[in-house]
C-alpha cells in the first residue's frame, strides 16, 4: 500500500509540475522547437531546472543502501549507444516535434480533456505495442 501511495504522490507531483511549467500544452513545446519563428524558451528553463535538480540531488539519493520503498535501486545497466537506441530516439523526436507531446504531458493533457491529447494517446499506445511485437519477433 505504501508503494502505491508513493507512486500516486510522485505521479501527482510530476503532473502538477508539468501543468505549472506549461509542458502539458503542446504549443509551448512546438514554440520551443520553432527556433526560426515564434520561439518560446520556457521549455529550456524547465529542462535546465529539472537537470540541475537531478544533478545536485541524485548523488545523495544513491548514497543510501536502498530506496525507501524497494529492496534495490533499479538503474539502467546498458551503457552502449546502439542503432536501436538511436532509431528510437529519432522516432521519439519526430513524434514530439510533430505533435508537441511526449508520454507524460499527453497523459496530463488527456486527463485535462485536451482533444489533441486524445488523438495522440491511441497513436502512442499503438506505437508502443508495435515496438513490443517487433522486439519479440527479433528476439526469436
Amino acid at each position: 500500500m505504501k508503494r502505491i501511495l508513493a507512486a500516486f504522490l510522485a505521479g501527482a507531483v510530476f503532473g502538477i509540475g508539468l501543468v505549472v511549467g506549461r509542458m502539458s500544452d503542446p504549443n509551448v513545446v512546438l514554440g520551443f522547437l520553432d527556433v526560426a519563428g515564434d520561439f518560446d524558451p520556457s521549455l529550456l528553463f524547465v529542462m535546465l531546472g529539472a537537470t540541475g535538480t537531478t544533478m545536485l540531488l541524485f548523488p545523495f539519493v544513491l548514497r543510501r543502501d536502498r530506496p525507501l520503498l524497494d529492496a534495490d535501486f533499479h538503474l539502467p545497466t546498458k551503457t552502449i549507444v546502439d542503432a536501436r537506441l538511436v532509431a528510437g530516439a529519432v522516432l521519439f523526436g519526430i513524434g514530439w516535434g510533430l505533435s508537441g507531446y511526449c508520454p507524460g504531458p499527453v497523459l496530463v493533457g488527456a486527463g485535462g480533456g485536451m482533444w489533441t491529447a486524445w488523438v495522440f494517446l491511441p497513436a502512442m499506445l499503438v506505437g508502443a505495442l508495435l515496438q513490443r511485437k517487433v522486439s519479440a519477433l527479433r528476439a526469436r
